[in-house]
């Protein structure tokens, strides 16, 4: 009996030695040919016609012509759609999702935002939008959790650039209003500051957490609580420190700015990019012109919230500033484009409710761009944004698989983006 259990001792143990390896190895590559009725490669190209596309351990292998035979493990057949590559929304907040119940925040715990983030992860991809940038997490490490699970596919959803925390300024934009002073004060994100070197701290204190960029409140904003104005909120002398500081890290920084002047500020101080930029005027763009900074209007963000106005969702104070800024917003675009200011494709979507990402196209082409432009401010564009115009943005062999499918041609009909029919991300099929 003795011998007898240490045979089956040995046998078991070679076995789990076994397991222990293949469970180690690295998985086989999956080939897949994707059969297209037509494929856009970018946003300069025309519609090839039935086309195949090989992707393989998550990336593009080759784009032929039609749909002749090809060494693949399994075939995808898309023969009644468009192919083109997948979309970018330099603006959202994942772990938001629209209310004018700012009382929220002292109730809802961090675990809660999690499981939003989760929800809204795969239903922003669903709409097409493979790659995202988040401007702004409700607590900590929610979206740098979020970008390692739809990196290793734990998650379905898009490739997640984040900011995580937004930095602002004491008592403004992006800090907790609206509560008596104690809860105030036991709800702040540490993430406020004032001075140039606390300013500094603070950015070297988000990259230390693991922001991919710096995101801050240059102005006054529309839904929070504060009735004061959409002006400057940091000194001159405290947003340079906050580039100049994110600079020597490695990061690019985005400015939430409504104000003239203070986009004007944000943009003398080297911000990448402006968002929303509602009162943008002629002096304000000279000087994004000369830093090379580019607009992200977010249109759907006050389409969004104006759909919210007399039903109760908001406070007065609220209303009022949404009321003041819609109409500006139904120009910002081509006030820009008269500028010369370069615009890229965001919505702030958590504003407005995600998946409806796409209608941000529409706005766009009614306020003069191309369905061609528009279609380029959320692929190559918005890559280059983030530095990765050589990994997405365009279907080329060598980049990532990430790309929608969608029926009719959106260069004639931009409309088409917003009911994607399938959807890949780093070669993972979107279900």
């Amino acid at each position: 009996m003795a011998g007898l259990v240490r045979r089956l001792t040995v046998a078991a143990a070679a076995w789990g030695a076994s397991l222990a390896a293949v469970l180690a190895a690295p998985l086989a590559a999956e080939t897949v040919a994707i059969r297209a009725g037509s494929v856009i490669a970018d946003a300069d190209s025309a519609p090839t016609g039935p086309a195949t596309i090989l992707v393989s351990d998550g990336r593009i292998v080759a784009i032929t012509p039609g749909h002749g035979p090809l060494a693949a493990d399994r075939e995808i057949d898309l023969a009644g759609k468009t192919v083109l590559p997948g979309l970018i929304d330099l603006h959202t907040h994942l772990s938001g999702d629209p209310s004018g119940e700012f009382w929220r925040a002292a109730v809802d715990p961090g675990e809660w935002y999690t499981l939003i983030a989760a929800k809204n992860a795969r239903i922003t991809a669903l709409a097409g939008f493979t790659t995202v940038r988040d401007l702004g997490s409700r607590t900590d490490q929610v979206t740098q959790s979020l970008r390692r699970a739809t990196a290793t596919g734990v998650v379905p959803g898009p490739r997640i650039v984040t900011s995580a925390r937004t930095i602002s300024i004491v008592g403004g934009h992006g800090d907790v209003n609206g509560f008596v002073e104690h809860v105030n004060d036991a709800l702040a994100s540490d993430y406020t500051c004032t001075g140039p070197v606390e300013c500094a701290e603070t950015v070297r204190k988000a990259s230390k957490y693991g922001a991919d960029l710096i995101k801050i409140t240059a102005t006054g904003g529309v839904l929070s609580q504060q009735g004061r104005g959409l002006e400057a909120h940091f000194t001159d002398a405290e947003m340079k420190a906050i580039v100049d500081t994110a600079e020597t890290l490695g990061l690019k920084v985005a400015a939430h700015a409504h104000g003239a002047r203070g986009i004007e500020a944000a943009a003398r101080a080297g911000v990448h990019t402006i968002e929303h930029g509602t009162y943008l005027d002629e002096q304000a763009a000279r000087v994004m012109r000369e830093n090379g900074t580019v607009l992200v209007p977010t249109l759907m963000a006050l389409k969004g919230v104006s759909e919210g106005l007399d039903k109760g969702i908001y406070t007065p104070v609220v209303e009022e500033k949404i009321r003041s800024v819609v109409p500006l917003m139904t120009t910002l675009v081509s006030r820009a484009r008269e500028y010369g200011v370069e615009v890229a494709f965001g919505t702030d979507a958590g504003v407005f409710p995600h998946g409806r990402n796409g209608e941000e196209f529409a706005l766009m082409v009614g306020q003069g761009m191309t369905s061609r432009e528009a279609l380029a401010s959320a692929t190559t564009v918005a890559a280059r944004i983030l530095g990765l115009e050589s990994e997405i943005g365009r279907l080329a062999a060598g980049y990532s698989a990430d790309l929608i499918a969608v029926t009719g041609n959106p260069l004639d009909d931009v409309r088409v983006l917003e009911k994607v029919d399938f959807v890949m991300v780093r070669g993972r099929v979107i279900e």
